[in-house]
């Protein structure tokens, strides 16, 4: 299988780390938000805010820079996000024995009342202690603090890892949707990542296909302009003020561009890692809220319950970002202008179960007395699976049968009761993952 674009990833505020991610943002600032009439700092680069370059904001990242007292070199961006940016970098210690040369770096902002990125990087230090490691989940390699203008930042290094779900199917399948083969693959390895968190301990938070990486093959010796090569040449946007002004310490010179990859083309394994450990925690350290996408946050997160590990069971079964979208190209759930109540109300005609009696109050207060009842003639699961997947232009490789099966797969974890939701495990003990 060939794919375009390696990606350590990043996503803005609804994750902070993931494939080596793209996403672009807005490119100019304002010092007073205020005062709308003009940025004070402008650049031709659309990525993200420069005015984030401030204390405990961004550490401003020059191409071609070394980290770590000269361990890491810098060679391209990789991505951003509303808490970091990441480069791709060559480990000069590993590069001179010819193994392990590339990596993509996160470099957190300097703010520290995030409490995410210690639980990301306390999980990934409890993965890199586990023996063997595990299959599907990302490796951290390294780990330092980095001090700069701005302040200290925490900085991972990680693997480098291949482009996510959505950017692959973006790239190479142009009905939105993996064939139904490799979904079942997919499918298969993420629940096997999973479980293998789970029996760790330790609930991921933040369960979608954006977070699902591809790995690439060893590149150890390819050079660094080869590199390069492979990843574009990067594209650069000079920061200036607009009032004139020499640049105030802390700004970045000029904002890189992420590389797209899509001109390239990288042989790749069907081996897909989980990433983004942001919203991760384990059994001991569970966090009042999660900032989970809204069409895959589990229930109890909406109602203000109780949380655990089964958050990623329903973000798993629910597949608004996994299965159910795997396996048809569409999320069982609106992601356009979609509401709590709103969702919770598509989640009554989706859901295996009834909305359990501990959360009838808050739901009627969400609902409000004019709110009309959910639709008893809307399709239920089943039904739009089907429909979805075989009234498709593209033409099914999957059964009737099969797609009957995952409906049933699909629904025996999406139960709003997390106590009912079948565990990664069961999931897998499944034939059907192996016929």
């Amino acid at each position: 299988m060939v794919i375009s674009r390696i990606i350590p990833r990043c996503t803005v505020p609804l994750g902070r780390f993931s494939s080596l991610l793209i996403i672009s943002k807005s490119i100019s600032t304002y010092p007073n938000r205020s005062q709308m009439d003009q940025p004070l700092y402008i650049s031709p680069v659309d990525a993200e805010p420069v005015h984030r370059y401030q204390q405990g904001g961004y550490h401003p990242v020059t191409l071609g820079e070394y980290l770590k007292s000269g361990r890491y070199k810098v060679l391209h961006k990789l991505g951003w996000g509303g808490y970091s940016t990441v480069w791709a970098a060559r480990d000069q210690r590993l590069y001179k024995f010819g193994e392990g040369a590339y990596v993509a770096v996160k470099i957190s902002i300097a703010e520290m009342d995030y409490d995410g990125e210690t639980r990301e990087f306390q999980t990934l230090k409890k993965l890199a202690s586990h023996h063997p490691p595990l299959k599907h989940t990302v490796h951290m390699l390294d780990n330092f603090d980095l001090n700069g203008p701005n302040g200290s930042h925490n900085c991972l290094v990680y693997e480098l890892l291949g482009p996510n779900i959505p950017d692959t199917i973006d790239t190479h399948f142009p009905y939105g949707r993996l064939p139904g083969k490799l979904a079942k693959i997919i499918a298969k390895q993420s629940l096997l990542g999973l479980d293998g968190l789970h029996q760790l301990n330790i609930a991921h938070g933040d369960l979608h296909t954006r977070n699902l990486a591809f790995t690439i093959p060893c590149i150890d010796n390819v050079t660094e302009g080869q590199f390069t090569e492979m990843l574009g040449k990067p594209d650069i946007g000079y920061v200036r003020r607009t009032d004139g002004k020499d640049l105030e310490p802390g700004i970045p010179e000029y904002i890189v561009r992420p590389s797209s990859y899509r001109t390239h083309s990288w042989s790749l394994a069907l081996s897909i890692k989980i990433i983004d450990f942001g919203e991760s925690f384990v059994h001991n350290t569970i966090p009042q809220t999660l900032h989970t996408p809204l069409p895959v946050r589990a229930p109890e997160v909406i109602f203000q319950d109780r949380i655990d590990y089964r958050v990623d069971l329903w973000s798993m079964g629910c597949m608004v970002r996994q299965l159910f979208e795997l396996f048809v190209g569409q999320p069982p759930f609106d992601n356009f202008l979609i509401t709590p109540t709103i969702l919770v109300g598509q989640m009554q005609e989706m859901a295996c179960d009834d909305l359990p009696e501990r959360w009838h109050a808050i739901w009627e207060t969400m609902k409000g007395d004019g709110d009309e009842p959910p639709d008893s003639t809307a399709p239920n699961l089943q039904e739009w699976l089907e429909e979805l997947y075989f009234d498709s232009p593209q033409t099914p490789d999957l059964t009737r049968e099969e797609i009957a099966r995952l409906g049933q797969i699909i629904g025996s974890l999406l139960m709003f009761e997390p106590s009912a939701r079948a565990s990664a495990k069961q999931v897998l003990d499944d034939p059907w993952f192996d016929e």
